[in-house]
């Protein structure tokens, strides 16, 4: 389960004016707003009518990610922030609104699985033919519907244009949000694995990617498990990986080039590296403990290595003096202790770059 929050977009879909979709999607959000308090989740209504999207206009495929417009570039920041999504849709016709169709249309990767709840309202059928004809398009485009729905018969549900309070219906509207909730953790492995800029790693199905501050919490996660053994063979605690707060993470992962190796939304390993005047700087290279000997510490070095900048002339890293597993790997690896160790009982090692 991933330690960041989850955001839910709230979409309500009808344009025509004085429809009742926003009422719907504003009880919807009341209802669920304590629910989603309790878990952490982010609800943020977006009203199709808002986005101004012209009937769609791109001329590249969406599967390209090619935008030209710039209500594309902007419907599509919001779609790829969101965890989930859920749709607040009249029936028109025995089926969905073309504003949702359109805004659905737009889009490829932004959607790929991610849940997708429906509440829906409407006379005859409370809005649910609308829902299937959704369900059709929205599995096309790898979202995954929800089992939980809400549909509202108007006759029954409405006075003088507002929604009478309905305990039910309230109960309904928490349950979409807490199966929407699990369906997204459930499924964050295969977002991550379509991040953008992924590229393969050595395990089958591992993968490699930057590491931005939203990571701070996997990344904190992962210094507590890996310096735990430095701490034991140097003896001391005195190590900055065990006690910084993910917030201490999140700072430094905004100034160095970190990598990340990742596996069905399991951090793995990571090394980070930064240009000091002329020394290529590489820290915080870690694997996992279950994974270790496996080569994954080599090959992030590695990876590390292979970014090194034109301007720099030798590569600098350091371990903890007693540390001998970890200086075993890097003398194999051309680096050489450069004495005295620091007070803090680290030791600086260095390559010389040959080009």
């Amino acid at each position: 389960m991933s330690t960041n929050l989850p955001r839910v977009l709230v979409l309500i879909c009808s344009t025509r004016p004085g429809a009742l979709g926003p009422a719907v999607g504003q009880w919807w959000v009341e209802a669920a707003r304590p629910r989603a308090t309790e878990l952490g989740v982010e609800l943020v209504p977006v009203a199709l009518s808002d986005l101004d999207l012209p009937f769609l206009d791109e001329e590249e495929h969406p599967s390209s990610g090619v935008y030209r417009h710039a209500h594309t570039r902007r419907w599509s920041a919001i779609v790829d922030a969101a965890d989930g999504f859920v749709v607040v849709t009249p029936e028109y016709n025995h089926g969905m609104p073309a504003t949702l169709k359109n805004a659905l249309d737009y889009l490829g990767r932004e959607w790929a699985w991610k849940p997708i709840g429906f509440v829906s309202y409407g006379n005859t059928s409370a809005g649910t033919r609308a829902v299937e004809h959704a369900k059709q398009v929205v599995t096309t485009l790898r979202l995954v519907p929800l089992g939980a729905t809400v549909a509202i018969r108007l006759g029954d549900a409405t006075e003088d244009g507002r929604l009478r309070p309905n305990a039910v219906l309230d109960a309904a509207a928490v349950g979409v949000l807490d199966e929407l909730v699990r369906v997204a953790h459930a499924l964050r492995p295969m977002r991550e694995r379509g991040r953008t800029g992924a590229s393969p790693g050595p395990l089958p199905g591992s993968y490699l990617r930057r590491l931005v501050p939203d990571d701070a919490p996997e990344v904190t996660v992962l210094q507590r498990c890996c310096w735990v053994d430095e701490a034991i063979a140097n003896d001391t605690v005195a190590i900055p990986a065990l006690h910084e707060s993910p917030e201490q993470v999140r700072e430094w992962l905004a100034t160095w080039h970190t990598m990340g190796l990742w596996r069905d939304g399991r951090l793995l390993g990571m090394v980070r590296t930064r240009r000091v005047e002329t020394d290529w700087h590489v820290g915080r290279l870690g694997v996992v403990p279950d994974l270790r000997g496996r080569g994954l510490g080599r090959w992030l070095l590695h990876t590390a290595e292979a970014a090194v900048e034109p301007e720099c002339q030798r590569i600098v890293l350091s371990t903890g003096a007693d540390n001998q597993r970890t200086i075993g790997l890097y003398r194999s690896e051309g680096y050489q202790p450069a004495p005295p160790a620091s007070a803090d009982g680290s030791i600086c090692l260095t390559k010389d770059i040959n080009r």
